[in-house]
């Protein structure tokens, strides 16, 4: 079907951070697709402020996306921990970039009156992670001190479909191809 770049706005036209799919399922409904990159941010610079343009936008544009298809998912590195389970060292990180009240705030507001389900969140339950982000620095991949910072924000009836979330967690640091792991999630349409 069609592929749009772009998230709605000039200033991040060509930067790659969202791209939507429309894809035909196997039952014949539509799902847009969307692959998204939120700026990881810095208290007090322009990354930040740019990060907060662009949750703005992710506002605007979510309701949006069910207009012309029955689902809409949005994966990707979305760079905020959403709620203290979600950062293994939370309470050292609350005046972080990725874990700021402001931040988590539009996450309230993705999951909260936008409709959208945490889809990992809702099959994981109240638990700590399963994180997908660790850094580099120390020790945090060897003692899972986490953060989990890559999501599959889906529609209500989509999300209900999901049958399974894994983290694909390399089995050791020197096998780590990045810093982050890959959520995968399975959707059945039988």
């Amino acid at each position: 079907m069609a592929t749009r770049g772009g998230i709605g706005d000039e200033y991040f036209a060509d930067s790659g951070r969202w791209v939507e799919n429309d894809l035909t399922l196997p039952n014949g409904e539509t799902l847009t697709l969307i692959s998204a990159y939120v700026h990881s941010g810095e208290v007090d610079t322009p990354r930040q402020v740019d990060k907060y343009k662009f949750l703005d936008l992710m506002i605007e544009r979510l309701p949006a996306l069910t207009e012309h298809s029955d689902h809409a998912l949005i994966v990707g590195d979305l760079n905020v921990g959403h709620t203290e389970l979600d950062i293994k060292n939370w309470k050292g990180n609350v005046k972080n970039a990725g874990f700021l009240p402001e931040e988590r705030a539009y996450f309230d507001r993705f999951f909260g009156d936008l409709g959208y389900v945490d889809v990992a969140r809702s099959l994981a339950g109240e638990v700590p992670g399963p994180y997908t982000w660790w850094s580099y620095r120390g020790k945090a991949f060897d003692t899972d001190a986490g953060w989990r910072i890559d999501y599959h924000m889906a529609t209500p009836a989509l999300a209900s479909r999901a049958q399974s979330a894994t983290v694909d967690r390399a089995a050791s640091y020197d096998t780590r191809f990045s810093d982050h792991a890959p959520l995968v999630v399975d959707y059945s349409f039988d």
